[in-house]
């Protein structure tokens, strides 16, 4: 009895959590009159395509949609190899204000977002009057921010998984002739690669979802544009054009659904290694 009350209560909060992504692609299939009737109904009877017409044939959209493809990719990569190394060092190292920088790492987590936006604006400004590749109006600003608020949750979630590595392989590896290098991307590397897969998925998601650091950085260059400030062209004053709202947030989806297939196993033993550590 116990078993099904648990089974029907994850039931339900499953069927909450996906209700509404449940919604936005049956809106996307939905013809205008349906979407914007005063009597919704969970199905259609006329499903149409015209909503992802409309969202497709946005001015730049493919360019849009790469946009955001290699800011996510470029920060998936620097925040595996950044956190991997930092992660490493944190945990097979004692050095002075070590302890320091793991509170820095948890302190970092707490703050909102929102009130570092403006702080992070001016600096992205500085900084392109010295590297205009990591200025206002740059993806490469987009990269810098998204990879800043990645990496301290990453080497954090990390360490749990370096130290699981025992020491004596390193030791077993140095006396069989490996370098402190070759040990680092041969043995603990492959080791370690589910809590990598699993923090890149979270930075994946969290690059590819933004929408105020690039309402923020992306001023005026149109063509550095990522795909959510796409969707503004369906917001209008008088209506909103909530079909293709929906169709491009459906579009939106399909890459990241893509990504969690190619690691979904990797991912599962991940989080279940991250919640033992």
């Amino acid at each position: 009895m116990r078993r099904w009350l648990t089974e029907g209560f994850v039931l339900i909060i499953a069927a909450v959590v996906a209700f509404p992504l449940f919604w936005m692609v049956l809106s996307a299939f939905k013809p205008e009159d349906e979407i914007i009737s005063a009597d919704p109904v969970p199905w259609t009877t006329r499903p149409t395509l015209d909503s992802f017409t409309r969202a497709l044939t946005v001015a730049n959209f493919g360019r849009y949609f790469m946009n955001s493809i290699i800011v996510a990719l470029i920060v998936v990569a620097l925040s595996i190899l950044i956190s991997f190394l930092a992660a490493t060092a944190l945990t097979r190292f004692r050095f002075r204000s070590r302890t320091t920088l793991l509170i820095m790492l948890l302190v970092v987590q707490m703050v909102p977002v929102e009130a570092l936006t403006v702080p992070l604006f001016f600096l992205m400004r500085s900084v392109g009057d010295s590297v205009p590749v990591f200025g206002l109006n740059h993806l490469g600003s987009l990269v810098l921010v998204h990879l800043a608020f990645s990496l301290p949750f990453a080497i954090w979630m990390l360490r749990g998984f370096v130290a699981a590595v025992p020491v004596e392989l390193e030791e077993a590896a140095t006396l069989d002739g490996a370098s402190r290098f070759r040990f680092l991307w041969q043995v603990l590397f492959p080791l370690v690669a589910p809590g990598l897969v699993a923090t890149s998925v979270l930075s994946f998601i969290h690059a590819w979802n933004d929408f105020l650091f690039a309402k923020t950085f992306i001023i005026s260059a149109v063509e550095n544009q990522t795909l959510p400030l796409a969707l503004q062209v369906f917001v209008k004053p008088d209506q909103n054009d909530w079909g293709a709202i929906m169709a491009g947030s459906t579009l939106m989806t399909i890459p990241v659904l893509i990504f969690f297939v190619l690691v979904q196993r990797r991912l599962v033993s991940g989080l279940a290694g991250a919640v033992k550590g």
